[in-house]
């Protein structure tokens, strides 16, 4: 009975030491995550509508994590303050005219904070200096946009459909050029007749050029356009 007993013990206490081993590193993971051990700031923002934001969320700052949402309350009816902890070897990048917005991992993701870059010339941002913020834009409103903006070009598409379909079946004035030959037809015929009168109106004009009766007329526009000619190459 004996050495089933110290077996027993031998794997409790293996047991035990490596429940106690993730317990640690479980602790040491999230409070990494949530900057329990890392020096930090605080700063604040309000808001009119934080959007699904949540204790825990991250911040960003120039695309990398910086710290976590620690706190969110109801000032009033019309505001929402959101406490921020902030890794304190950022603080020197972050500027007084920094702005606090809303995002999101993807467009269904959780939602996060995304502090902006504010001016080089500005004042460094201190412990517990509230930040300008930026509403942001709800998912329904992006998703009822896009609704309007799909209904709109099936409306089109639609439209567009029943004007070829027209055209197809000669109806319309389009439809009739495409489809009536004979509408074709007289559109060649007074192309070739414009071409006709052109060429004797062409001819006409050569013939009275060599008629004694309008040649003053023609010799003395030729030299108004020589002289024309001359100035220009002064």
């Amino acid at each position: 009975m004996e050495a089933p007993t110290q077996k027993f013990k031998a794997r409790l206490g293996m047991f035990i030491a490596g429940g106690i081993t993730l317990f640690v590193l479980a602790i040491f993971i999230i409070g990494k995550q949530k900057n329990l051990f890392n020096p930090v700031f605080r700063l604040n923002s309000t808001f009119y509508n934080v959007s699904g934001l949540q204790v825990g969320n991250t911040i960003r700052f120039s695309g990398i994590n910086v710290g976590t949402v620690d706190d969110i309350s109801i000032i009033n009816d019309s505001m929402v303050r959101v406490e921020m902890l902030i890794r304190k070897e950022v603080q020197k990048f972050i500027k007084e005219d920094c702005k606090v917005k809303i995002g999101s991992e993807g467009l269904i993701g959780d939602r996060l904070l995304v502090i902006t870059q504010g001016n080089a010339s500005s004042a460094l941002a201190k412990e517990g200096q509230q930040l300008d913020s930026g509403e942001p834009v709800e998912t329904d409103a992006i998703m009822e946009s896009l609704q309007i903006t799909a209904g709109n070009a099936e409306i089109i598409s639609q439209q567009l459909a029943e004007i070829m379909v027209k055209v197809n079946s000669g109806k319309g004035t389009l439809g009739k050029l495409i489809q009536d030959s004979t509408i074709a037809e007289n559109l060649n015929q007074t192309m070739n007749n414009l071409k006709k009168s052109t060429k004797g109106l062409d001819e006409n004009m050569e013939a009275a050029k060599h008629n004694i009766l309008f040649k003053g007329y023609f010799k003395n526009k030729a030299k108004d356009a020589d002289k024309k000619k001359e100035e220009q190459r002064k």
